[in-house]
């Protein structure tokens, strides 16, 4: 038996997630509607003589993208010899292609069989993309499903958060940004649905490190016949997190208070508050998690050869 690493993306618009759901009473049927449930039902064409289990590096929620995620998986040929990887590779997505599914693997390699992909990783990088319209024409103060008759490229439906805002201050977020820095107890930035036990409450689970959050001007992903508009409707901004390891929603949490700083939702004070004094109970409602759409997992790494 091999062990191999899948390096893989994909667009997560049509998926819950990326890791599976096992239905105790439907052991045998595969759940489709996740990436992961996409890689077992694919891997099944090479007809392993061992049961198929992938394991995951990261889980990313419905609706969240992955530029580069990894895999593992274990497979046991008939002849006992290891697979092709560039066969593995290529015969992988044309079965993921003929099923029309946004999946694609990078590429695949064999590595040691005391590799674990989720384990071995050093760190992890996200990108969160969002746009901020330039000149918000609404002055009456209601907002709601003003976006709606805001142009917004369709290239980038469900892969950018458009924000509309009457003012927001980027200089303001990307001072902000810097507290976030360093080791700190996320516990106010976690979300609650996720929590198996009180016990995770422990500042053990909770500590996280952030290496670095960055905050650059952007660029519209959008074809030419509309990048122009594009570009001279929004501010288009990349906020890039890099550590070891996240909490359940962290990201997205981070960012939401980010934008609501920068749309004077609320203050310095109150983000200060929520790194000080961690708790779900000191979650400002005021602040809205970041929509999934404009989140990217952009790279998973490791120490050695098997950072592709």
């Amino acid at each position: 038996m091999h062990r191999y690493l899948l390096n893989i993306s994909y667009i997560g618009t049509t998926f819950r997630g990326i890791q599976k759901t096992i239905n105790k009473l439907e052991q045998q049927t595969v759940d489709t509607n996740s990436v992961q449930g996409c890689l077992d039902l694919a891997l099944k064409v090479f007809h392993p003589t061992n049961e198929i289990q992938t394991v995951l590096s990261s889980r990313t929620d419905a609706g969240v993208h992955a530029l580069h995620s990894t895999v593992h998986v274990d497979l046991e040929r008939r002849n006992g010899q290891p697979y092709d990887t560039t066969t593995l590779t290529g015969v992988l997505n044309r079965t993921l292609d003929k099923q029309r599914l946004p999946i694609r693997v990078l590429s695949s390699q064999v590595v040691p069989d005391t590799f674990h992909c989720r384990y071995h990783a050093i760190g992890r990088t996200y990108l969160y993309r969002f746009a901020v319209a330039r000149n918000p024409l609404f002055d009456d103060g209601r907002l709601r499903d003003k976006g709606f008759e805001a142009f917004v490229p369709v290239e980038e439906i469900d892969r950018c958060h458009f924000l509309i805002a009457p003012t927001f201050d980027i200089q303001r977020i990307q001072r902000a940004a810097r507290m976030f820095i360093g080791v700190h107890d996320f516990r106010t930035f976690m979300s609650v649905s996720r929590q198996k036990s009180p016990s995770r409450d422990h500042p053990m689970f909770t500590l996280r490190k952030i290496d670095e959050l960055n905050i650059r001007p952007g660029r519209t992903l959008a074809l030419p016949s509309n990048a122009t508009l594009a570009a001279e409707t929004y501010d288009y901004w990349d906020i890039e997190i890099k550590g070891k390891s996240f909490l359940y929603k962290q990201v997205r949490r981070i960012v939401g208070a980010l934008l609501a700083l920068g749309s004077d939702r609320i203050d310095e004070k109150c983000i200060y508050q929520m790194l000080t004094i961690p708790s779900k109970h000191s979650w400002d409602p005021r602040v809205l998690p970041a929509p999934a759409c404009g989140l990217y997992l952009c790279r998973v790494h490791y120490r050695d050869t098997t950072d592709n």
